[in-house]
């Protein structure tokens, strides 16, 4: 996806237009047909499906699976994300641009792990969804021993191709409940996608965001702080000394999200990018007796 190209949370959601006919679509064909369904960036959505298309029927299928509402990425099959092309399958979260922020964030404390401890940096990487920040990850991190996990099928077979080309390990399964029990006071990094949308929101949402991505990836309760509650209240036993839970929540979360943290004797911080439109909170595990004691 070129660096031009919106983000599936800020691209509004096309609806139904005029039919293609039955051959392949020139260039200004599929442009127009994008457009007429709503695609705002119809021009560089139809270079990517001209260029991802092996042949005249793929192309004219590709466009028309986009004008009626699917995400751009699960039509192309990728989604660009921290400078690699990740593998997105029909049925799995779309990884969004803005979690790059959160991303840099995590690289930084891995390499500051490593420069601490002297060892090799561990990298969790919980609700991965198709695996786009634990192999951007371990890609900026040289000899990261890796992990990821999610209890959705679909994103962990997704994931699997993408984290195996980096080496990792990808786990089945319910948050903590699916790492294995080595890593137990030995994680240094630990980013958690969970989902922080309030239930009465999610039909708020993009169409191709609530139609074609996971409910169990966006749902995040009553008030979209359930899942991250479970993470927070684990995160310890699992952090080593001096290691770090990274995770998104919304602008307006913040303030609960970081009670959350505080309340199970993390250290809180929370970071934001305006140019991205990102909120991110870090809770740390003290390194001195009280946080070894913790777990």
């Amino acid at each position: 996806m070129s660096s031009s190209h919106p983000s599936p949370s800020s691209r509004p959601s096309p609806a139904s237009g005029v039919p293609l006919p039955p051959t392949a679509p020139s260039r200004a064909a599929v442009v127009a047909r994008l457009r007429a369904a709503g695609c705002v960036f119809a021009e560089d959505e139809a270079a990517l499906l001209v260029a991802a298309a092996r042949t005249p029927d793929e192309l004219a299928a590709m466009v028309e699976r986009r004008a009626v509402g699917h995400p751009l990425e699960h039509v192309l099959g990728w989604a660009e994300f921290g400078g690699l092309r990740i593998a997105v399958d029909p049925g799995v979260f779309v990884p969004r641009r803005r979690t790059e922020y959160l991303l840099g964030r995590a690289v930084a404390l891995g390499r500051r792990a490593a420069e601490r401890t002297g060892r090799r940096t561990v990298a969790v990487d919980l609700c991965c969804g198709s695996g786009a920040v634990g192999a951007a990850l371990a890609t900026a991190l040289d000899g990261v021993e890796l992990h990821a996990c999610d209890i959705e099928p679909a994103a962990v077979r997704c994931a699997r191709r993408n984290v195996a080309a980096v080496d990792g390990q990808v786990h089945e399964g319910d948050l903590f409940a699916a790492l294995p029990g080595h890593l137990r006071g030995r994680i240094d990094v630990l980013t958690a996608n969970v989902p922080y949308v309030p239930t009465e929101e999610v039909g708020l949402l993009p169409p191709e965001a609530r139609d074609f991505e996971p409910l169990v990836a966006l749902d995040g309760g009553t008030d979209g702080l359930d899942v991250l509650r479970r993470v927070t209240a684990a995160a310890p036993r699992w952090l080593a000394p001096g290691g770090h839970l990274l995770f998104e929540t919304g602008e307006r979360q913040a303030d609960r999200a970081v009670e959350a943290v505080r309340r199970s004797g993390l250290l809180a911080e929370v970071a934001t990018c305006d140019e991205r439109y990102a909120t991110v909170v870090i809770g740390t595990l003290p390194s001195g007796p009280a946080g070894a004691g913790s777990r």
